[in-house]
């Protein structure tokens, strides 16, 4: 008989937290998550769905009951690769049914997943594969030469490779990309997906237990060389189950995927959620607004996990009025605060309020959640369920008042467990407040007085102007309000007479395109924000540069800048 482990949701003190009088009132405060391996909830499901569609691609439909056969027959693979208990297996792709069956078969096999942004070049790749030690790696074929010169020199013993055109129907319900429909011979030195999987593999005796580790997920690398989240079984299964219940995830939930699933948001709240709760997954390879708004009409998907730039773009689609968007009952997502004005514009064409939430690599996701019957707009939420929050004191690390600045600190059943062979790292990511270890966020934000959590940026994105502390995020949001401006990114450059000056790259909408005047746009700010605060300086670009899960790399732009300067 299985069993359940349950998470204590706190003392006395965190009991009189201000944002539980604000907490739905359908859910409990706490949950209790099941002493199993995370593979569970896809056997599972199986079990209770067999025939009911777990995931569509681009129209090809797979049934519970044949992902779960995959599942095992992948595991069995592995196993006969001789990949053992606690070894790791790499994952670099896109999303693809084949990446869903290579993780959840990886952790089957008592395996470690180390999915990848597949958007590394081999270097990047290769600093990854060697830190972890990967054993065996399974990408796709438009990555496979990426793959080839990076496993030089690591322990990368076998490389699987898989072709996404095996599961695209000779006519797809939605247009997929042409990339999908690569073919070519798979090198003899690989495995061949197709050829392997046709084949009947036993899966190994099951060894894993919750306490152990499922997962390694690397941050991006934006305060350094990335480094290795350590995540077990039931860290990653409580916050898929908190997710679902938050959401309200039920059987007949259809979950639109346009996240990526390398990353922590996509993967749990847009797979492991939904499959937890038994729902069907619309799932894409990349991001195109066109094919969301024929998907959520055609699917009639109820649930979408997007952030900030997807929703700009969706928005923009100067067709989006003339698509059915009746099905969505819940959009949220995070990664950077959503600007009101965008938000604004979503709730007219869905009649929904985005629902924000913050979370880490460290936390396997969220930590906080707007509640859906009182989301605020621009805001981090409430703490979830089972999780404590604060706000400490930037230098000395005390804790303080409702509506003061500081760093952002959390606990929680979700909280990993350290950085992968960095126990320095990991020592310093922590910080003790009355005797209870503390997650250092790295994010500065404060608590207003109902417990809801906002942030202010980055400790490190900061920018010092003439003494006077700008937050990058705070200028964007105030900017979004100019009419012509479709993205903007805030940065420092270095400036001799006030150390930083705030400088402004702008995307206008294509109909403010030669109209508009940098002047223009420098004018309108100076009315809006305080003299320290308002951008000196805008640039019009033509795009932003976006990492693969959309969110705006303002450190390329920034780090341009200073180099400019330099030079």
């Amino acid at each position: 008989m299985r069993k359940w482990f349950v998470y204590p949701v706190g003392g006395g003190r965190m009991s009189e937290r201000p944002w539980f009088k604000f907490w739905p009132k359908a859910l409990s405060r706490g949950l209790d998550c099941p002493r199993v391996p995370l593979y569970d909830l896809v056997e599972t499901s199986a079990k209770r769905f067999p025939d009911k569609d777990a995931i569509i691609y681009y129209g090809t439909r797979i049934k519970y009951d044949e992902l779960w056969g995959d599942v095992e027959n992948f595991a069995g693979l592995l196993s006969d690769l001789g990949v053992e208990k606690g070894e790791r297996v790499a994952l670099f792709d896109a999303n693809s049914p084949q990446w869903v069956i290579a993780y959840f078969g990886t952790l089957r096999a008592n395996a470690v997943s180390v999915p990848i942004n597949p958007l590394l070049k081999a270097d990047e790749l290769r600093y990854i594969l060697n830190d972890s030690g990967a054993k065996v790696i399974a990408t796709s074929l438009p990555f496979v030469f990426t793959v080839a010169e990076a496993v030089k020199d690591t322990q990368v013993e076998k490389i699987i490779v898989y072709k996404h055109r095996d599961y695209i129907p000779a006519e797809p319900e939605i247009p997929a990309p042409d990339f999908l429909m690569l073919d070519a011979k798979i090198p003899d030195t690989m495995v061949d997906w197709g050829k392997a999987m046709s084949e009947e593999h036993s899966p190994p005796e099951e060894k894993s237990k919750h306490e152990d580790l499922a997962m390694i997920v690397y941050t991006s690398g934006t305060t350094g060389v990335p480094k290795g989240c350590m995540h077990p079984h039931r860290t990653v299964y409580f916050n898929a189950i908190a997710s679902s219940y938050w959401f309200r995830t039920t059987t007949q939930g259809v979950n639109l995927a346009v996240l990526p699933y390398f990353h922590v948001t996509g993967l749990q709240h847009s797979l492991n959620a939904a499959l937890y709760a038994g729902g069907t997954v619309v799932l894409f390879t990349r991001w195109d607004r066109r094919a969301a708004l024929q998907a959520i009409e055609k699917y009639r998907c109820t649930h979408w996990v997007s952030i900030a730039t997807m929703v700009v773009d969706f928005i923009n689609d100067p067709e989006v009025t003339k698509f059915d968007l009746s099905s969505l009952i819940v959009a949220g997502g995070g990664g950077a605060p959503m600007p009101q004005a965008v938000a604004e514009r979503f709730r007219e064409l869905t009649g929904i309020t985005y629902a924000e939430g913050y979370g880490l690599t460290e936390t396997i996701s969220q930590t906080h959640l707007n509640p859906l019957e009182r989301p605020k707009l621009q805001c981090l939420g409430i703490p979830e369920f089972n999780t404590d929050s604060l706000v400490v004191d930037l230098e000395t690390g005390d804790v303080l008042a409702p509506g003061e600045t500081g760093e952002i600190v959390v606990k929680g059943p979700q909280v990993f467990l350290g950085y992968w062979n960095k126990p320095k790292e990991t020592e310093e990511a922590f910080i003790e407040i009355d005797g209870e270890k503390y997650f250092r966020t790295g994010d500065v934000g404060y608590m207003d007085e109902e417990g809801y959590f906002f942030m202010v940026d980055r400790v490190k994105r900061m920018i010092n102007r003439a003494g006077f502390k700008v937050w990058p995020t705070e200028v964007e949001n105030i900017m979004y309000g100019h009419p012509a401006i479709k993205e903007i990114c805030i940065v420092g450059v270095p400036d001799e007479r006030v150390v930083e000056e705030v400088k402004a790259y702008v995307v206008l909408k294509p109909e403010y395109e030669g109209k508009v005047k940098p002047e223009e746009i420098i004018e309108w700010a100076k009315g809006k924000m305080a003299a320290y605060k308002y951008p000196r300086i805008v640039e019009f670009v033509s795009d932003l540069p976006k990492s693969a899960t959309g969110k705006v790399l303002w450190r390329e732009l920034q780090e341009k800048e200073r180099a400019g300067k330099a030079g």
